[in-house]
């Protein structure tokens, strides 16, 4: 989920609960996750990353589980972090690769075992190599799948292979983390889809779950096609968060601009934008 914010850039608490029930009325996310990349964590303090959780749960209450970001480079920050979010209430946590400081495998293992030690709540990792600069590989991945409250996988990896392996050897649920091969994950087993397209197309996706979930695969092939699109203008063109508040603004669900270092999309790039979704079948509302 992003994190909206008001014009002179504070967090916009009120568009935060207004976004939340959108996501989870409307678009059929069953789950959210605040407070990761797409909702511009580099950028929001801890004091802010608390309030968002407390006001998206205030907002879609028991209809939806919700999953708070947790993860730095830093793992006593982590830590607190994890501390926190399980204060404000959260269901989950999502703990990130540690970034930049490219940690061994043991390291990895021992920070992620440290924040989930930190609290009695779920914890979601989230193995980005793309961002982070090191990949969870897939012994360190078989320890981790030991630890009792470490229950999920949200892979922006793409090795579906080297997935699949973890998938047959433990009870991690495995989650798409990249829109780009949501239906790929399904043929493999995942449980669903960590979405940034599913803010606006997030009923969509709900039921190609349903779909391939049901045998009815080329059903669910007709949805990813139809899709397809928004994937491109969202994903392809200038960053989840950046495209996601557009696109957003264009269904009539305004969430204000991003945070430095990150720059609103161009003229351009919201043309290109606006043409995806309507290729995808999304109902615009703005002029």
């Amino acid at each position: 989920m992003v994190t909206p914010f008001t014009p002179d850039g504070e967090v916009d608490y009120v568009a935060v609960r207004r976004l939340a029930a959108y996501l989870v009325d409307e678009q059929h996310n069953d789950g959210l996750i605040v407070n990761g990349t797409t909702g511009e964590s580099p950028t929001t303090s801890d004091e802010e990353k608390q309030r968002i959780v407390s006001a998206v749960l205030e907002a879609v209450g028991d209809r939806a589980t919700v999953v708070a970001g947790a993860g730095t480079n830093d793992t006593r920050h982590s830590v607190e972090l994890a501390k926190q979010a399980a204060r404000a209430g959260a269901h989950g946590l999502l703990v990130v690769t540690p970034y930049y400081n490219k940690p061994p495998q043991e390291g990895l293992y021992q920070h992620f075992t440290a924040v989930a030690d930190a609290t009695d709540l779920p914890v979601m990792l989230y193995d980005i190599p793309g961002r982070s600069g090191v990949p969870i590989k897939t012994e360190t991945l078989l320890r981790l799948a030991q630890h009792e409250r470490i229950v999920a996988v949200k892979d922006a990896k793409g090795d579906l292979f080297a997935a699949s392996q973890v998938m047959s050897a433990t009870d991690l649920a495995f989650y798409s983390g990249d829109d780009l091969l949501n239906l790929a994950w399904l043929s493999l087993g995942a449980a669903g889809f960590v979405s940034v397209v599913g803010h606006v197309v997030g009923a969509e996706l709900a039921r190609m779950i349903r779909l391939h979930k049901n045998g009815e695969v080329s059903q669910a092939l007709a949805v990813h096609s139809q899709v397809a699109p928004v994937v491109d203008g969202i994903m392809l063109r200038a960053g989840g968060a950046i495209m996601a508040k557009a696109a957003l603004s264009m269904v009539g669900v305004p969430v204000g601009s991003v945070r430095l270092p990150l720059v609103d999309a161009t003229e351009t790039q919201i043309a290109e934008l606006r043409a995806c979704l309507v290729a995808g079948g999304v109902k615009l509302t703005d002029a």
